[in-house]
């Protein structure tokens, strides 16, 4: 089983609950610095997840969620909760993933108006294709929560607007500018460009999932909004935790893959009578287990790392990596060399955190992310 959880987080306690009510055996952990998680079974126990709560607002929660992937090294990030819908569709209770995120706060004032200067971040395209994978079937919304009228709720894929205000109006100067300028986002919340930007920095694939508990329209705070929030949040978590397991059930079927070399299982079974000369192997009754070696000799992980940080040079002034990017890629090669240096177990695990967020980081790059995975290999194989 994957060892690396899914780090789940929300905005408000009840977007947690949502969450909390469909993990198994839930307990608690706390960071050094007084942050409170809970690690608790994915539905099924397959896989674990990581419930974390960041309070409202991007920079909140890009802040706890660097703080959660330094501490757990994810295989995926997800911020689950509630969102506004920009538009009359997609309908209350429905799910929203984002295939993309704009920051829209980004502009400049110019006296013909306000200039959008937004950033955006794509989602990853395997969590995008098995989030759509998700969506098609019909099996998540089983665990969903029951909308007026029965009818069960959908998930669509679409562009999610994020900002630092409440959106709270249609008819706003603001609203106006929102719709004009960034007219196909299907939501709007207040965190999703803050955990996209720090997936993006650390190498982790994340996922927002958003149900759709208003429509931006001056209805929150009113009765209709308090019956459907608990509605949507109860759908984003459901969806969500699906989507965990997808993932988890997808990265083992890899992880097997990769270590079962061609045509084989990587063991050799031989059955023999009498005396029998051997070197290194298991006997169980009469038949005699060898395990096959691995293909090729190991890589020598210092060199290799100094060889990546020119590679990555290289494709610093050629264009192909952002200095942003860059930066945070050295980080991580710095914490791998000091790790590999120290020579404890302490530093054999940090190595190994900061190689895989290192091939997060370098995933647009395919020739540069497929040397991280040997060498994650390699250290693992060391004593």
């Amino acid at each position: 089983m994957n060892d690396n959880p899914v780090v789940i987080l929300t905005a408000l306690n009840l977007e947690y609950e949502a969450v909390h009510g469909m993990l198994g055996d839930p307990r608690p952990h706390r960071h050094a610095r007084g942050t409170r998680f809970e690690i608790g079974t994915l539905p099924h126990g397959k896989g674990r997840a990581v419930l974390g709560l960041a309070g409202k607002g991007n920079h909140s929660a890009a802040v706890l969620a660097e703080r959660a992937i330094q501490e757990f090294s994810p295989s995926a990030v997800m911020f689950v909760g509630v969102a506004g819908a920009l538009w009359d569709t997609p309908p209350l209770g429905d799910v929203v993933i984002a295939t993309h995120v704009y920051a829209y706060h980004g502009g400049t004032s110019e006296d013909d108006g306000l200039k959008a200067r937004p950033r955006v971040w794509e989602a990853p395209h395997e969590m995008a294709q098995l989030a759509a994978h998700v969506a098609r079937s019909a099996g998540w919304a089983e665990t969903a929560s029951p909308p007026p009228g029965g009818t069960a709720p959908k998930a669509h894929l679409g562009a999610i607007a994020a900002g630092e205000i409440v959106q709270n109006s249609r008819l706003s100067r603001e609203a106006e500018w929102i719709r004009q300028t960034y007219n196909d986002a299907a939501a709007i919340e207040m965190e999703a460009a803050g955990i996209a930007q720090a997936g993006h920095l650390s190498g982790s694939p994340v996922a927002i999932v958003r149900g759709i508990s208003d429509r931006a329209d001056g209805s929150k705070s009113s009765g209709t909004d308090r019956n459907w929030q608990p509605i949507a949040a109860g759908n984003a978590a459901a969806f969500a935790l699906r989507l965990a397991q997808e993932l988890t059930e997808t990265e083992e079927e890899t992880a097997m893959a990769d270590t079962t070399p061609p045509g084989g299982s990587g063991n050799v079974t031989n059955t023999a009578y009498g005396n029998v000369g051997f070197q290194a192997g298991d006997i169980h009754n009469s038949s005699f287990h060898v395990s096959a070696p691995s293909p090729g000799p190991a890589p020598d992980v210092v060199a290799e790392l100094h060889a990546l940080r020119k590679e990555l040079s290289k494709e610093r002034s050629a264009g192909r990596i952002d200095d942003e990017t860059h930066e945070a890629a050295s980080a991580e090669l710095d914490i791998a060399d000091k790790g590999i240096e120290e020579g404890t177990s302490h530093g054999k695990k940090a190595t190994i955190l900061a190689l895989k967020r290192l091939k997060g980081l370098l995933s647009d790059l395919a020739s540069l992310a497929s040397k991280v995975a040997p060498l994650i290999s390699a250290v693992r194989g060391n004593s």
